[in-house]
């Protein structure tokens, strides 16, 4: 295993201490399975809430200062001020999606349906929520499609093709400086013959039509059953076209579930390939040059000002949500702490020496190192708690939000 000791204050508690992961707002909510949403104690009632429960997230793991809006479900009346109230807590407002999949409008899609007048809806919607992230200061936009079709002759394929190519134009052109697109892509759900963006290859394509604005994010449930996903990560990484991880994790489909439970080998693997290839830029002038103690050597990948975003995209049906979002905030950290460990120079030769067998070995000997104390004593140079799901339950805050969230409607799925 690598040698964690060697490591200390260097280069990869330097990356690790600098790492930001991006909350979802909607991770706070009520949820549940198609059959039944499951209501907790003290669940926000509205984004102020939210935001004051993100707030608790980063203030226990110190690495989750951004917290990602869902429109309208965190729609307010004056967004300039919710930007503030969420400054006064610690934390930004991230990334804002949009929702153009839960209106009667769009049974048969949004912005690439038939109907002229849905797609004007649609686009509309989408634009508003640039105006938005004026108002917020946020960078990104990101764009999630239920359109496609369920049965064959249903509409035209490539005409709806044209048509989200249309409205991607019209956002694009209306994004300010510092501001960006990111396209997602679902294999299958809501429609069962086609989807629109079905796959990175397609939204690849529309991001490189429209111009270096628009790049793609992986949900890392979006995915047939056995799908290379650090091969489609390597890829995007190579084009430049890697815009963030939507991070959960999956057994059979879209499963929502908290990131690194379902297959912790598998976000390792992906993040090795983000490490290796150098995609984030080091926020501190000497963290990338490798200290000779066997770490991935130059890579900036804790960097807060990289253009890749890691945002978790979970769904916490039975477990409690502050403790969940906390929980996968560490399985992230220590991902990334296990792809930093990796000897780079030691792969590389066994790679070029076609010996396949020790080449295995040193990821899994990166793998295989136990980097709780790395990160536990990381923390405590951060003036935190070691164990940070620990600290929070400890705080009394599960207990004050409940008891002073009586009454009004707790946000939830659609809300």
């Amino acid at each position: 295993m690598a040698d964690v000791t060697a490591v200390k204050n260097t280069a990869v508690t330097t990356m690790l201490r600098n790492h930001q992961v991006e909350l979802p707002s909607w991770a706070f909510g009520n949820s549940g399975t198609r059959f039944k949403v499951f209501g907790q104690p003290g669940v926000p009632r509205d984004p102020y809430e939210k935001a004051a429960d993100a707030a608790q997230v980063h203030k226990y793991t110190g690495v989750a200062p951004a917290m990602a809006v869902h429109i309208p479900w965190d729609k307010v009346g004056d967004y300039a001020d919710f930007a503030r109230h969420a400054d006064s807590l610690g934390i930004r407002v991230g990334t804002v999606n949009a929702n153009v999949f839960q209106d009667d409008d769009y049974k048969l899609g949004s912005v690439c349906n038939p109907d002229p007048r849905v797609r004007r809806k649609a686009l509309n919607h989408l634009l508003e929520c640039v105006d938005i992230m004026d108002a917020t200061g946020s960078r990104d936009l990101k764009l999630w499609f239920a359109d496609g079709t369920n049965y064959p002759g249903q509409d035209d394929i490539a005409a709806r093709q044209d048509r989200l190519a249309e409205a991607l134009a019209a956002v694009y052109g209306r994004l300010g400086d510092g501001q960006r697109m990111l396209l997602e892509y679902k294999l299958f759900e809501p429609s069962f013959y086609t989807m629109d963006v079905p796959d990175w290859g397609t939204a690849l394509l529309h991001c490189q039509a429209l111009g270096p604005k628009a790049e793609v994010v992986v949900d890392t449930g979006h995915h047939a059953p056995g799908t290379n996903i650090e091969f489609i990560v390597a890829m995007l990484l190579k084009a430049g076209k890697l815009g963030g991880f939507d991070f959960n994790s999956r057994f059979y489909a879209d499963d929502d579930l908290m990131v690194g439970a379902a297959d912790p080998f598998q976000l390792f693997r992906i993040m090795h390939e983000v490490v290796k290839a150098d995609a984030l830029i080091t926020a501190t002038s000497g963290a990338a040059a490798s200290s000779g103690s066997g770490e991935s050597g130059g890579s900036g990948a804790a960097s807060p000002e990289t253009r890749v975003t890691f945002m978790l995209d979970q769904c916490h049906n039975i477990e409690p949500k502050i403790p969940a979002q906390i929980r996968s905030v560490m399985n992230v950290q220590e991902a990334t702490a296990k792809a930093l460990l990796v000897d780079a120079a030691a792969l590389k030769e066994a790679q070029l020496a076609g010996d396949v067998l020790a080449a295995h070995a040193v990821l899994m000997d990166a793998y295989d190192t136990d980097v709780r104390p790395l990160l536990a004593e990381l923390r405590a140079d951060m003036g935190l708690a070691p164990d940070p799901v620990r600290a929070y339950l400890a705080s009394g805050y599960p207990d004050k939000i409940a008891t002073e969230r009586i009454g009004g409607a707790p946000a939830g799925w659609g809300a």
